[in-house]
């Protein structure tokens, strides 16, 4: 080989060397600029997505297994770098005094290095650990200089920077900040939420699942959730399905079973309203132990803001008895506590059904019944017997005891009511009752009770203190029959010159009564001192 050709081989050699070494810097250099690149991109996208100051703690990008020339040659297309991050929290523009709307301890997502530059830039799955969403109130964040319809147009026709098609967030808790900081914000935990991308400015599906604290059961959920409305987070659209199974009602001081429930809801982050059905094939009271199957068809609107739930007419099944109750779960001004206010509506139920809910053993009697009244249990501490108040009146029809002595006794009424004391074939009689009622304080007063059989009319009114026991009612009997008539043999005869001085009021005999002492053993008697 000649000297002049060794020459030029060595030239191009080194310039190649020089080249390749040249080329290998780069590359390399160019590796260690994509973690301020991307991190710098992952803060510029989420400050303009969410409108909100970003702040990262720290971001890592696992380069992927690849020569750095490699790298700079394929300009990054097909390497998959894995980025992870740490503390990443963001707040409301103006806003350093309100607690974040998005934080979140761990994140972590995978990048195609080639398509940094792409526009919009693709993101196929993206992981989040610990995250928290803080919805604030309406109307709670700062106003830019646009008005809010110019930055409703500009955020709906914006084109996002980037796309994130699949995000899987593990251990989040959502919750609605209330108007008052001094008041308890609304929360919901979920332990794993699956969100899809399906375009452009649309909203993403979810599939949810979550364990409810109180009564403890498990919560699916799958349905679609925005796109995000930056300016007014609460308004950001919100719809699905839900399935609520084995919860367990034994949580609670007073009733016991497990309840399943289904439905569907669609609105905001600020206000849901709710539509299905629940049943709780064994419910029961404590206090009884009885169990009678309830289900329920529902229409709530549950306020976001606030905790309120809004109950529209709810359909129930008790047993065989059907009623319905509106109202609602109202949080007041300066309360802690909710306050419950319902409206109680059962137009022909079966008696049979509430005494075997109420008491403890077998019904004593069977009937139709129809009820109303109002419920109101206010946000006080203390059990509830000790809170409640009702409101209301009832009416027992087509009544039958079904406690042989009792009917027994029934029955002898009605004979001498009737003036046949000996009539045997006047048995098995229907008895009637209604009155007004009012509970408050664990006293029951009855601004009226009546109960009547044929040939008889008991008029009463009084109370019943349930925390000591206390029967205390007056009032009169009004017979159909003169006094003489009750009787047979000679007091019949007896007594005939006094049924002038019985027959008072339209009655053939007129008598004022008193019942007084427990509820176990009631006193039965005259009244000669109590005048209505």
């Amino acid at each position: 080989m000649s000297r002049k050709k060794k020459r030029w081989l060595i030239a191009i050699s080194v310039s190649l060397l020089v080249i390749v070494v040249a080329l290998s810097v780069a590359a390399f250099l160019l590796g260690r600029r994509f973690q301020p690149f991307i991190r710098q991109q992952a803060i510029d996208y989420l400050s303009e997505r969410f409108n909100s100051d970003v702040e990262l703690r720290s971001l890592r990008v696992h380069m992927p297994r690849t020569s750095p020339l490699r790298l700079l040659l394929t300009r990054g297309r097909g390497a998959i770098a894995r980025v992870e991050g740490q503390g990443i929290s963001m707040r409301l523009k103006g806003r350093k005094d309100a607690p974040p709307i998005f934080a979140m301890k761990k994140f972590r997502f995978d990048v195609d290095l080639g398509k940094l530059f792409d526009t919009p830039r693709i993101v196929r799955q993206v992981t989040l650990d610990g995250m928290q969403i803080n919805v604030p109130p309406k109307g709670q964040r700062p106003e830019s200089k646009r008005t809010a319809e110019e930055s409703s147009g500009a955020e709906n026709s914006a084109k996002p920077s980037v796309i994130i098609e699949d995000v899987i967030i593990r251990d989040a808790q959502l919750v609605l900040l209330p108007k008052d900081p001094k008041k308890i914000p609304l929360r919901f935990d979920i332990h794993q939420l699956h969100l899809q991308s399906a375009g452009i400015g649309t909203a993403m599906q979810y599939q949810a699942r979550l364990t409810n604290a109180k009564p403890p059961g498990e919560i699916d959920s799958t349905g679609r959730f925005g796109p995000w409305v930056a300016r007014e987070p609460g308004d950001s659209p919100l719809d699905g399905t839900f399935r609520f199974e084995k919860a367990d009602l034994g949580v609670f001081s007073s009733i016991a079973g497990i309840l399943n429930a289904t439905g569907r809801f669609a609105g905001t982050l600020d206000s849901i309203d709710a539509s299905g059905q629940a049943k709780v094939p064994d419910f029961r009271l404590k206090m009884a132990g009885n169990p009678v199957p309830l289900s329920t068809r529902f229409e709530v609107r549950v306020d976001g803001t606030n905790g309120n739930t809004i109950l529209k007419p709810v359909i129930a099944r008790l047993g065989s008895t059907d009623f319905t109750t509106s109202g609602g779960v109202i949080k007041h001004e300066g309360d802690q506590r909710r306050a419950i206010s319902l409206d109680v509506l059962m137009p022909r139920g079966e008696l049979r059904d509430l005494l075997r809910l109420a008491m403890k053993g077998t019904p004593f009697m069977e009937g139709r019944v129809f009820l109303k009244t109002r419920i109101d249990i206010p946000p006080l501490t203390g059990k509830v017997r000790e809170k409640l108040r009702l409101d209301g009146r009832f009416t027992v029809s087509e009544g039958k005891f079904l406690r042989s002595t009792i009917q027994d006794q029934i029955d002898r009424l009605s004979r001498r009511g009737q003036g046949e004391p000996g009539n045997q074939e006047i048995d098995e009689v229907v008895s009637r009752m209604q009155g007004r009622f009012k509970l408050e304080n664990q006293v029951i007063t009855f601004r009226s009770l009546s109960f009547g059989v044929p040939g008889a009319d008991i008029n009463l009114a009084g109370s019943y203190d349930m925390d000591r026991d206390i029967v205390d009612f007056h009032g009169a009997l009004k017979l159909q029959a003169r006094v003489s008539q009750t009787m047979t043999g000679w007091k019949r005869w007896a007594l005939k010159p006094a049924d002038p001085f019985f027959a008072k009021h339209g009655a053939g005999t007129f008598l004022r009564i008193k019942v007084e002492g427990d509820s176990g053993s009631p006193k039965f008697g005259l009244d000669r001192g109590h005048k209505r």
